[in-house]
C-alpha cells in the first residue's frame, strides 16, 4: 500500500501550510497537523471541540526523531522503541524546551509514538524530508469524547467539512487507541491500556509497570471517565443476565442493539445483533465500527455482553466502561 505521489505531495503541502490532514494508523484514524505549529494544532482542538489542556500525541517517522522532541530519555525508552515501534505504543517523556504547549497541554512532558501503518509512515517521512521537525500531532479524527473512527468514511461523516484531505488507508487493524506508558518520572506507569499488555512491556523493561497512575501522573488522552461514547446510551450486561435483560427490554418496547462475543442471536428476539470475535484483539478491531453502526439505527440502547474479566481484555474493558459511564 502506497500513496499516489501527487496525493502525498498535496498532504505534505497542506500540513506545511498549517492545515489539517486525516491519516490512517493501525489503531484509529488521526486528525493530523504540524505538531511544531501552534496555530495548526489549534485547528485540531477547534475541529474536535477538545479541551485546550488535553494533550496530544505526536507521531514520528521513526525512533531516530525521538530526541528531537524528548529530553532526558531513559534507556528503557530506546529499548521499547526498538522492540515495539512502529506500533501502538505511546511513550510519555520529558519534552524538549521548544515543543509547543499547545501539544503538551501546558505540561513538561510529551507523548510520542511511531505508527505502524504504511501510509502514515510514508506521510511522516515525506513531511520530515520537507525540512520540518518531523512530527504530526494526530488525535483521533472525531468529535471529542465520541467513538474513534476506524475507517475513512467515519472521518468524512463526522468531520468531513473541516478536513481538507482524508487519506484512505482501509480499516484499522488494531481498532483501539495505543497503549500509553509514562517514563517521565522514573518508575514506568501504564496510563492507558491498549494492544500491548503490562506483561509484554515488562519483557523489555525488566519489571512490571505500575498500572494505577500515581499522584502527579501526566494528563494523557482517553483518561476522562466518559469517553469513546456513541450518542446512543450503552449498557454492559453480564453474560448470564443478557437474555433476561433483552426480554425485559422487548416487553418494555425498547429498541436495542446487541453486541455479543459468545451469545448468538436468539430466535424471536427483534433486536439488531452483531456477534464480535471472541478473542480480545479481534473484538477490539471491530468494536468501534460496531458501535458506530448501531449509533445510526435510532435505538434506545446499545446492550453489550460484558467481556470476560481476564487481563487480556483490559483494554477492551476500559473502552467499554468509559463508553457506558453516562448510563
Amino acid at each position: 500500500m502506497a500513496l499516489d505521489p501527487a496525493l502525498l505531495a498535496r498532504a505534505v503541502a497542506l500540513l506545511r501550510a498549517g492545515e489539517l490532514v486525516a491519516l490512517p494508523t493501525e489503531t484509529v484514524y488521526g486528525l493530523g497537523a504540524d505538531a511544531a505549529n501552534p496555530a495548526a494544532v489549534a485547528k485540531i482542538f477547534a475541529a474536535k471541540g477538545r479541551p485546550a489542556d488535553h494533550p496530544l500525541i505526536v507521531h514520528l517517522p521513526g525512533s531516530a526523531w525521538l530526541d528531537r522532541w524528548a529530553a532526558d530519555i531513559p534507556q528503557a525508552a530506546w529499548d521499547l522503541a526498538e522492540m515495539f515501534w512502529p506500533g501502538p505504543l505511546t511513550l510519555i517523556l520529558k519534552k524538549q524546551p521548544w515543543v509547543p504547549e499547545a501539544v503538551t497541554g501546558g505540561q513538561d512532558t510529551v507523548g510520542l509514538r511511531v505508527p505502524g501503518h504504511p501510509l502514515a509512515l510514508e506521510l511522516l517521512k515525506a513531511f520530515a524530508d520537507a525540512g520540518t521537525p518531523g512530527g504530526i500531532a494526530a488525535p483521533s479524527a472525531n468529535r471529542f469524547g465520541r467513538v474513534s473512527p476506524t475507517r475513512a468514511a467515519h472521518v468524512a461523516e463526522e468531520l468531513g467539512g473541516q478536513v481538507p484531505l482524508i487519506l484512505d488507508g482501509g480499516p484499522c487493524q488494531v481498532g483501539i487507541e495505543s497503549t500509553i506508558l509514562d517514563l517521565s518520572r522514573g518508575q514506568p506507569e501504564l496510563l492507558r491500556p491498549g494492544y500491548f499488555s503490562p506483561q509484554r512491556l515488562a519483557e523489555v523493561l525488566g519489571e512490571m509497570p505500575g498500572v494505577r497512575p500515581g499522584q502527579g501522573a501526566p494528563r494523557v488522552p482517553g483518561a476522562l471517565e466518559s469517553h469513546y461514547a456513541p450518542i446512543t446510551p450503552v449498557r454492559l450486561i453480564a453474560p448470564p443476565r443478557l437474555l433476561d435483560f433483552l426480554t425485559l427490554q422487548r416487553h418494555a418496547g425498547n429498541r436495542c442493539g446487541v453486541l455479543a462475543y459468545d451469545q448468538p442471536a436468539q430466535a424471536g428476539m427483534p433486536h439488531p445483533w452483531r456477534l464480535l470475535p471472541a478473542d480480545p484483539a479481534g473484538y477490539a478491531r471491530d468494536l468501534y465500527d460496531a458501535l458506530r453502526e448501531f449509533d445510526h439505527l435510532g435505538l434506545e440502547l446499545i446492550v453489550v455482553e460484558a467481556p470476560p474479566p481476564d487481563p487480556g481484555w483490559n483494554a477492551v474493558q476500559d473502552r467499554l466502561r468509559r463508553a457506558a459511564v453516562s448510563t
